[in-house]
């Protein structure tokens, strides 16, 4: 399957319906959604960016985007949907948000996951994230898991 990748405004209906679905997925794992505060603004450029990405037949299929987080680009909101899923979108979709973060001058970036989510602990794992220091809304939650990669830097 071949799909497109659109920089999508965080606020827009498609962003929107794929982050409650995120949402859905939390409460089903977690039972309730994640607590962290964000703004549409988060992931305006050059300061964050939106990834939406579109199956062949122009649906959308997953999400992903930054935000700043002090020096560091924080990725939030990585999202396949079931239909989509194990055919290599997520990885897809963090490779765009790594890319865009390192053309915005980000040394690194840094994300939060929990243990009800191995398929991403273990994605991110073989991407090369390694454990940082707790940070934001669940930096002290029990179980919550840090992750970190230093970005390849995009300028010439």
């Amino acid at each position: 399957m071949q799909y497109t990748l659109s920089r999508t405004r965080f606020d827009s209906p498609v962003a929107q319906t794929l982050c409650a679905e995120l949402q859905e997925e939390y409460v089903r794992r977690y039972g309730g959604g994640d607590e962290t505060q964000l703004g549409e603004d988060d992931f305006h450029p050059p300061n964050g960016d939106f990834i939406v990405a579109y199956d062949e037949a122009g649906e959308p299929a997953g999400c992903g985007g930054w935000r700043s987080h002090e020096e560091d680009a924080e990725m939030k909101r990585v999202y396949v949907r079931e239909s989509a899923r194990r055919q290599g979108l997520a990885r897809l979709l963090v490779a765009a948000v790594e890319a865009s973060a390192a053309q915005a001058g980000r040394k690194r970036l840094i994300l939060e996951t929990g243990p009800r989510q191995p398929e991403a602990v273990a994605m991110y794992g073989a991407l090369g994230y390694v454990p940082v220091t707790p940070f934001g809304h669940y930096a002290e939650t029990h179980g919550s898991i840090h992750l970190g990669k230093e970005l390849r830097s995009q300028h010439r």
